[in-house]
């Protein structure tokens, strides 16, 4: 997610106005079935291991808690020495271990939130696909998406999908 400013979190990690609503969490569902292999960095994956598996989130969205904590994970990190969440794995080389899994068969490999890791693999041309949600408001300050990318991409366009609360999704491939 990200404002209309392009700042996927405000300051202090701020994530307060993500638009969240039942056609977003129908998405979110959707966009999970796709992939058989979720994603993180160590500030996203711990921001979710501290949430998904707790009695609060089965209940008020158990969908969503259920795909999360069953999926196979992975997190890349070098400071961590364990990942203790529900089927996921630690690994220090993100672009090895990308490179590695791109050829094997399945679903999708799906990153969620993880900025940091998205604008290392971006780098190395290991992301076939950006989706982006944009929310309408405008932050002013926080933190860029895609802060850090080194080089200009050329994206192509293949959907702009608008919901009802305001988010638009924006999907792009490298042209």
């Amino acid at each position: 997610m990200t404002s209309v400013d392009g700042y996927f979190e405000g300051p202090n990690g701020d994530l307060s106005w993500h638009n969240v609503d039942a056609e977003f969490n129908d998405f979110a569902a959707a966009q999970l079935e796709e992939a058989d292999t979720l994603l993180f960095g160590r500030k996203t994956y711990e921001i979710m291991a501290g949430y998904w598996p707790t009695d609060g989130a089965i209940t008020s969205d158990p969908v969503i808690a259920g795909m999360m904590n069953s999926k196979p994970k992975i997190v890349f990190s070098r400071s961590m020495e364990k990942a203790e969440w529900n089927n996921t794995r630690l690994m220090r080389d993100a672009g090895t271990a990308i490179s590695e899994l791109r050829q094997q068969s399945g679903k999708d490999l799906l990153i969620s939130g993880s900025a940091n890791l998205a604008v290392s693999l971006v780098g190395k041309g290991l992301i076939d696909e950006l989706r982006i949600m944009v929310c309408p408001g405008v932050l002013g300050h926080g933190t860029i998406l895609l802060e850090g990318v080194k080089h200009s991409l050329k994206l192509k366009l293949i959907s702009a999908r608008p919901y009802r609360s305001g988010n638009v999704l924006i999907s792009y491939v490298n042209s």
